[in-house]
């Protein structure tokens, strides 16, 4: 009974935050546009599963991904292996991240702009090549970033330098990279951060924060997600300048 007062609740809260773009879209339709809904039923039904989405994923982070990365970062840090735990931290920004659609959609568009562009040639292993090399480079990149983040989380270090310094970095690059890989830079600093990977990395943070000694989970526990957005950015203008 108390599963199902949870998961009642939880739907109520998604109906309520999608509330505002059923608005906003009915009310252009009907009084800017003035023209009914096409399809009136399917746009219903679609949101209505929008909605059992919302609230099924939202349901699977409370149960299942929050638990899981608290726990791992109970577990590393009572082995106390340093080495360990930074190796997990990588693979765990790197597994997540090669395998986000979001990051496939984008590098295939942009290996065929760039074969469009003449940057590289029609054939399909030229294609396939470019797209795979821009995803395993943002790959990597995250996992590098998760990795800094937890070495921060262990050290102590101030997360408002390392991200001023890094978006130094940032503007730095810009001036030096390719004008078409750019665009494509900054792009990739957003679609790293899936649905797996967030809760994920936020637990395993929030965790560690909590049960190393002097640390402040609301501090320190939190800014991985911002160095995930970060680091693509710069490996990717890189990864254009070595392929240019």
């Amino acid at each position: 009974m108390e599963q199902l007062h949870r998961f009642t609740a939880t739907l109520l809260a998604s109906a309520r935050d999608l509330l505002p773009i059923i608005l906003v879209v009915g009310f252009f339709q009907v009084v800017v546009i003035r023209q009914p809904l096409p399809e009136f039923g399917r746009v219903v039904t679609g949101f209505l599963l929008v909605i059992l989405g919302l609230t099924l994923f939202v349901r699977g982070l409370e149960q299942g991904l929050f638990p899981i990365g608290e726990s791992l970062a109970w577990a590393f840090a009572k082995r106390g292996n340093l080495a360990l735990l930074l190796v997990f931290s990588f693979a765990l920004g790197f597994g997540t991240t090669i395998a986000e659609p979001a990051l496939t959609a984008i590098a295939e568009e942009a290996a065929a702009v760039a074969a469009e562009g003449g940057v590289i040639s029609h054939q399909t292993a030229a294609l396939e090549h470019y797209a795979l090399g821009l995803r395993v480079t943002v790959a990597v990149s995250v996992g590098c970033a998760i990795l800094l983040g937890v070495l921060r989380i262990i050290r102590g270090w101030p997360i408002q330098v390392l991200i001023i310094g890094g978006y130094l970095g940032v503007v730095v690059m810009t001036a030096f990279a390719p004008p078409e890989i750019v665009g494509i830079a900054y792009d990739s600093g957003g679609v790293t951060t899936s649905t797996v990977t967030v809760p994920l990395v936020t637990a395993l943070g929030v965790g560690l924060a909590e049960i190393i000694h002097g640390r402040n989970p609301m501090t320190d526990g939190f800014g991985l997600i911002a160095f995930a957005s970060l680091t693509p950015m710069i490996f990717v203008m890189a990864y254009g300048m070595l392929t240019q």
